[in-house]
């Protein structure tokens, strides 16, 4: 007998999963190549910082990239880099307390990171032996070149630790470096404590300010010559000799660097350092080094002076990923079409499985993609929930899209709260402060709104965001004369910036929201001249908030 694997879409049928890089079936069959996939993948597009909110598919898009170019694709993972251990280092606190530039020596130690890393995946050098073959062949190549020797030394340096995971090899680094510290240390100064103590077990602050000044200069030539001539050379080798032909082109993949792997401070410093690496490390014909980044640590990394003056160089390289309508049609419409592919009933468009048009509630899709922030995520989300209401093989109902938004949007709400509690704790006190609100609101409704959510959370010992709210609000407490914007601003931003509220400049203008206007909320004149607040309709249901078209208008 023959058996029929086709079926019926049941109550479990569904889109796959939220995140596309957990779902290994869609993601390899059902993977959508957007403008900005296309723009990662390609060998000649410089762009190489891809930034992007939480759920706009960047880990996917990385994942794909591995898929497509097998043997080509080099990943370095933050967490295993000992970066922690690296910060925790008291020799490092020690020296920032001292405000030495650390970037010199962060910046050294991405390029040898990357450098081994490339080397091992390009050699296969995880022996002894393969080691040895290695540096025969590269001795050999490059003993034309006299200028290339100290490149050659740097790596003979390494003898048999070369093939060690990169975590001991950036403590290897690390640990000269506080040594030679130490080192420089040793009987130029008196360290509190015993015979045997270092710089690390000890604070800055004991020391009077001369004594501060003079050390700050005697250790900032030594950070400021960690190794960089050397390893200089060695990127010129890489270029030259190494990855020396279209053949070997290689991706370097980084991602993951918005966990909660440092401190804040050095955590910037690092990615900062990073960036500054990179684009060092861009002169190599075929190499592109992808680093992957949420929006919110990207902006809120100190480029300023720390950086060379190359802030627009960081900039003109970032790709920033974002999504029409039209591409987050597509992307569903190829999940649908891969998700039915073993069920009796074939499908291939989303409006296939959608209600029709009509005069009274209009587009469905439209009306989905407008209760988004534009990310595949949430509209992935979205259709998930409406699906699991429905069970039939029939195209779904409006009242199962109306009944599924209610828990979509509360679920969408706490993934706003999650992306963004890390830089801001306790952030959902702000968005409660709006429930149950008649939309839109005044300016003057709107401020009010605020007002009560700086007090109750300023008057709170339980609230944990207390120190950004204040950082925010600062000039609301010391400049009694200030403007609205002088007052308000920051905070409306950040509302604004992580796609919380739409705001009206004028009866006739529209609400404007982040994915439509990204820059609007850092212009002075657009904050003065906001008439009218909303909550993304996203959040609508979720915050039990009500419509009056009436003030529309």
């Amino acid at each position: 007998m023959t058996h029929n694997k086709s079926r019926r879409r049941g109550a479990n049928f569904n889109l796959g999963a939220e995140q596309a890089e957990a779902d290994k079936r869609l993601l390899h069959s059902a993977f959508y190549e957007s403008d900005d996939y296309l723009t990662i993948s390609d060998k000649d597009d410089r762009r190489c910082f891809i930034i992007a909110r939480t759920g706009s598919g960047k880990s996917a898009a990385l994942q794909q990239l591995e898929e497509e170019s097998p043997g080509h694709v080099v990943r370095v993972i933050p967490e295993d880099l000992s970066l922690q251990y690296i910060t925790n280092l008291g020799i490092m606190r020690f020296l920032d307390g001292l405000e030495v530039s650390l970037d010199p020596l962060f910046i050294a130690l991405w390029k040898h990171v990357l450098l081994v890393e490339l080397i091992r995946h390009r050699y296969k050098v995880n022996t002894p032996a393969a080691k040895a073959n290695f540096l025969a062949t590269l001795r050999d190549k490059i003993r034309r070149d006299p200028g290339k020797k100290a490149a050659l030394e740097y790596l003979e340096e390494f003898q048999d630790r070369f093939w060690v995971e990169a975590d001991q090899r950036v403590r290897e680094v690390t640990e000269k470096f506080e040594e030679r510290i130490n080192k420089e240390a040793k009987g130029k100064i008196a360290l509190p404590g015993s015979a045997d103590a270092t710089l690390g077990a000890t604070s800055g602050d004991t020391f009077s300010s001369e004594v501060r000044t003079e050390l700050a200069d005697r250790f900032q030539r030594i950070v400021n010559e960690t190794q960089m001539a050397r390893l200089n050379k060695m990127i010129n080798v890489l270029d030259e000799d190494i990855l020396d032909s279209r053949q070997n082109f290689t991706y370097v993949v980084i991602d993951d660097l918005d966990r909660d792997w440092v401190d804040d401070k050095l955590a910037n410093a690092l990615i900062r350092c990073l960036f500054r690496a990179v684009l060092d490390l861009q002169r190599v014909d075929n190499l592109k080094v992808i680093v992957a980044l949420r929006t919110n640590i990207f902006e809120h990394l100190d480029f300023g002076h720390r950086s060379g003056g190359q802030e627009e160089k960081f900039r003109a390289l970032a790709l920033r990923m974002r999504w029409t309508a039209t591409e987050l049609e597509e992307l569903i419409s190829e999940r649908i079409r891969v998700a039915t592919s073993d069920f009796d009933v074939k499908l291939r468009s989303v409006y296939e499985i959608l209600p029709r048009t009509n005069a009274t509630r209009g587009d469905a899709l439209e009306y989905m993609l407008q209760r988004t922030l534009m990310r595949p995520r949430d509209i992935i989300a979205f259709f998930n929930e409406a699906l699991a209401r429905s069970g039939r093989a029939e195209p779904l109902t409006w009242d199962e899209i109306r009944g599924a938004e209610e828990p979509y949007s509360r679920k969408r709400l706490l993934a706003l709260r999650d992306e963004w509690k890390t830089s801001y704790p306790g952030i959902d006190r702000i968005f409660e402060v709006f429930e149950g609100v008649t939309l839109p609101m005044s300016a003057d409704e709107f401020t009010r709104r605020l007002d009560d959510a700086i007090t109750q959370t300023a008057g709170d010992p339980a609230f944990t965001g207390t120190e950004w709210v204040y950082e925010l609000t600062a000039k609301m407490w010391t400049h009694a004369e200030g403007s609205w914007s002088d007052w308000y601003g920051p905070l409306v931003s950040l509302l604004y910036n992580i796609g919380f509220i739409g705001c009206k400049t004028g009866s006739r203008s529209e609400f404007r929201f982040f994915q439509d206007d990204p820059d609007f909320a850092e212009r002075v004149r657009n904050l003065e001249s906001i008439t009218d607040v909303t909550i993304h309709p996203t959040f609508h249901m979720g915050l039990d908030t009500r419509v009056d078209y009436s003030r529309r208008s």
